[in-house]
């Protein structure tokens, strides 16, 4: 694997995780506009929206297309951060007007997009060579309505690991191979704050198990079939055992003193990595490069990646394609390509970004994907095995908002603050029922 400076899932999460601190800017941010491949002139003229750095320019895949069709010319627009993005793409479906030919859609809004504007997208599924059993399930069902129609295509995925550093790991007496690791917490995240406890026995000074409460909390959740709504639609995430249940094991790493109290994409969170400060962190496949950033050379070989306790998801986008444009059919034809299995075999290999398409995961660019720096992990079959293992999620349209306020409200209170778990669960619902008007 070549590494990648910052992933494009990174992008695409950490822009909706730091939301909340981000400075608004004094006007509506511009999107960026880049063209390649030559004079449009007398071709037709595909355009694409996206946020971040999504990787089809880089990796030449736009180049690639008009090459294979030579009346094709693609023109990409981006926003940097997905909440200056989303907004702006939800009031041109509103209107009709000023929308890219192929809308890009983060995970946490696909849900919202599915039930509110599905009457304004193409329905993908109806496009030539795009087939269902290419895409793993519960990816496929995440845009897809109750009626049946797809109005958005898979992009990249998160499936979990955990990362872990193996010179810590043997300090504190632990094995370091990656399947005994594994073992230790094999089919139960009870068993990895157990095994955090045997970390605590012998740890090197100035070292704590694992990062964040956050961290664990968010990877639970991760590993749930139903979190923070029903499969009606309503907030249920007060009442959901599955939810209350990883918040006390969360605040159980908090109380045990197993955690290194930092806050997920921060200056501190990333010096944490380049110091040793912990020795694991939840791993979704995404993550390998922006570990590899922040620890830098001095942690080549001594990072390594296992298997989660439980198979779970953080992170993904989705291709869309509304129904307001002049080219759709040209435009769902080229979002069918950029999403199908060898296309995303290759953006694995180029940027890092893990397919969605799970007929992708027999291509030697996956199957046979190891990662150098994390001692030649094989990451191909660790984060496949993990994909095609998620529960099928129900996923509502303020996942993110509760999400957000869960983890850097609630439970950072309990992380940082010393407050209980019940002071930090009272205050992350106060906080998420003032922000959906509860």
């Amino acid at each position: 694997m070549r590494r990648a400076a910052v992933l494009v899932a990174v992008a695409a999460l950490a822009a909706g995780l730091l939301s909340g601190c981000a400075e608004d800017p004094p006007e509506p941010p511009r999107a960026r506009t880049h063209s390649d491949g030559g004079s449009a002139e007398g071709k037709t003229v595909i355009t694409v929206g996206v946020f971040g750095s999504f990787g089809f320019l880089e990796s030449g895949l736009y180049d690639e297309y008009m090459r294979l069709n030579p009346g094709i010319h693609i023109r990409q627009s981006s926003i940097q951060r997905n909440e200056n993005y989303y907004p702006q793409l939800l009031t041109h479906l509103g209107s009709g007007s000023g929308l890219a030919d192929i809308q890009a859609v983060e995970v946490n809004n696909i849900a919202e997009i599915t039930a509110t504007q599905a009457d304004r997208l193409v329905d993908l599924s109806r496009t030539g060579g795009v087939r269902r059993t290419d895409f793993l399930d519960w990816k496929w069902a995440q845009a897809t309505t109750g009626d049946g129609r797809t109005v958005g295509l898979g992009t990249d995925i998160g499936p979990q690991a955990v990362c872990y550093r193996k010179d810590l790991y043997a300090e504190a007496g632990l094995p370091t191979d990656r399947e005994a690791v594994g073992r230790l917490w094999a089919g139960d995240w009870t068993k990895y704050l157990e095994a955090g406890k045997r970390y605590r026995e012998k740890a090197p000074e100035g070292t704590a198990f694992t990062d964040s409460a956050s961290g664990v909390l968010n990877a639970v959740l991760g590993s749930s079939p139903q979190r923070y709504y029903d499969e009606d639609g309503e907030v249920v995430y007060k009442t959901n055992p599955a939810v209350r249940a990883a918040w006390d094991l969360a605040a159980s790493f908090a109380a045990e003193g197993l955690t290194a109290r930092l806050q997920q994409f921060t200056p501190a969170w990333d010096q944490g990595f380049a110091n040793g400060r912990f020795a694991t962190v939840s791993c979704p496949a995404w993550m390998l490069g922006y570990i590899q950033d922040k620890a830098g050379p001095a942690g080549e070989d001594v990072w390594d990646v296992a298997a989660a306790p439980r198979p779970g998801n953080w992170g993904g986008s989705f291709l869309v394609v509304p129904r307001a444009g002049s080219r759709t059919e040209e435009a769902a034809k080229l979002a069918a390509w950029l999403t199908a299995p060898a296309q995303q075999a290759r953006m694995f290999a180029e940027r890092g970004s893990f397919p969605s398409a799970s007929a992708a995961y027999g291509l030697p660019a996956v199957s046979g994907a190891t990662h150098p720096y994390f001692g030649d992990a094989p990451i191909g079959r660790i984060y496949s095995r993990a994909a095609e293992d998620v529960p099928v999620q129900t996923v509502g349209p303020k996942d993110l908002i509760i999400q957000q306020n869960l983890s850097d409200v609630g439970m950072l209170q309990v992380d940082q603050r010393g407050r209980t778990p019940r002071q930090g669960w009272e205050a992350a619902v106060k906080s998420i029922d003032n922000a959906l008007d509860l």
